[in-house]
């Protein structure tokens, strides 16, 4: 099959291909000359003598914030030293290690770049083969092209380099700058605006090839010997408004509103990201990804559908994808072959030209699948297929 795939490439296609890929090779060469790995803290950096004013800058957050860490009010006291706080050793040890984990690797950026621009191009350029035509569809996106990246994004971007940073960190970091946690919120901003940007250059992209732990539920439910299993496609309407109810309640408690305990963070007790620094802080995170790991065996990333914030930004952000899956509705026989291939309501959605359909992930499933072309990935705001084929018969005829 993959023999086929390449020796169907057009010239054109891998042109694209070598300019591409020569593009992702310059990135992760930039990152690694550039990027940092995860820096190297040394515990015991803090001490009961120092105030908050003194050693939060040592993990680059705020008074506040560290504070937060310390079981202290957000507005305790900064110019003085901890010991009189009535900080423990046991407690500022523990406040130091869970700073530590969050400390940036900024190698992942360039990496994250990296497989979203290989996305974007075996999306928009090279999975469709144009020598392969219809009838041989079922040689176009060939899986290998999408497990291989997010094989590679669960091990380097999550259990080498740890779990920061990450698509739903950039989003938590943003609203816990807002309520004064990190001194530096253009820094915060820019990283948030990193990723979303990532996902709205191609549907999803981010979230769907180059996010670890959405990867880790993505091979775990591609695995061969499942296909055969029973698997449950949960109503879009179910899965959004537990999501979104929870991203609006996230709010409500980090500010303050509800609760009182200003500056919480609802996530924090069910952040799977922390399986890759092997740290379970509490029993509700080791739940979160023992059931997240179960349940994606049968049902499509259910941590990306029914608790990610950044899952849920990303997906009022599809309304501006440049790139997506796009259904040509003068075509389309609607025979259902795309909405069984997807593993979600997301083929069904655009099918029905439903105005806020599910989440895509631009997984690829759904792409050779149509027995009508009438399903394609591509520039968000351009013609249809059947136009485009319409004006290049017309040229022909014109020409002749």
């Amino acid at each position: 099959m993959y023999r086929g795939f390449l020796s169907s490439l057009s010239r054109k296609q891998w042109a694209w291909a070598a300019v591409g890929l020569g593009a992702v090779v310059v990135l992760i060469l930039l990152g690694l000359s550039l990027g940092t790995a995860v820096p190297d803290r040394e515990a015991g950096r803090l001490t009961l003598d120092m105030t908050l004013k003194e050693a939060a800058p040592v993990y680059e957050v705020t008074g506040s914030a560290l504070a937060k860490e310390l079981g202290l009010a957000l507005d305790a006291p900064k110019n003085v030293p901890m010991r009189e706080l009535g900080v423990t050793e046991e407690r500022l040890r523990d406040a130091e290690a869970h700073l530590m984990g969050h400390a940036e690797s900024t190698l992942k950026y360039y990496l994250y770049g990296a497989i979203v621009l290989w996305g974007w191009l075996f999306l928009v350029k090279i999975g469709r083969p144009e020598k392969a035509g219809l009838k041989r569809r079922k040689v176009w996106y060939p899986r290998v092209g999408y497990l291989v990246p997010v094989f590679l994004a669960t091990v380097i971007l999550g259990f080498v380099l740890g779990k920061s940073p990450s698509p739903m960190e950039g989003a938590v970091k943003l609203f816990k700058t807002m309520v004064g946690l990190y001194p530096d919120p253009l820094a915060k901003t820019a990283a948030f605006l990193f990723f979303i940007g990532l996902a709205v250059v191609g549907n999803k992209v981010v979230c769907g090839w180059a996010c670890p732990f959405g990867g880790l539920t993505e091979l775990l439910y591609s695995i061969p010997w499942l296909k055969k299993a029973k698997r449950y496609k949960i109503p879009f309407w179910v899965s959004n408004s537990v999501r979104g109810g929870l991203f609006v309640l996230m709010l409500f408690v980090l500010f303050g509103i509800i609760g009182g305990n200003r500056g919480f963070v609802i996530h924090h007790l069910a952040n799977p990201f922390n399986l890759f620094n092997y740290e379970f802080e509490g029993l509700s995170i080791l739940i979160t990804v023992i059931v997240s790991l179960l349940a994606g065996l049968v049902i499509y990333r259910p941590f990306c559908q029914f608790i990610c914030p950044f899952g849920f930004l990303s997906w009022i952000a599809e309304r501006i994808s440049l790139y997506r899956v796009k259904v040509d509705h003068d075509a389309c026989t609607e025979c259902g072959n795309c909405i069984r291939a997807c593993p979600i309501e997301a083929a069904k959605g655009r099918v029905e030209k439903k105005r806020f359909n599910a989440d895509c992930f631009s997984c690829a499933r759904c792409l050779n699948t149509c027995p009508v072309d009438a399903l394609t990935y591509g520039f968000a705001f351009g013609k249809k297929r059947s136009e485009m084929i319409k004006e290049t018969n017309s040229m022909k005829r014109k020409l002749l």
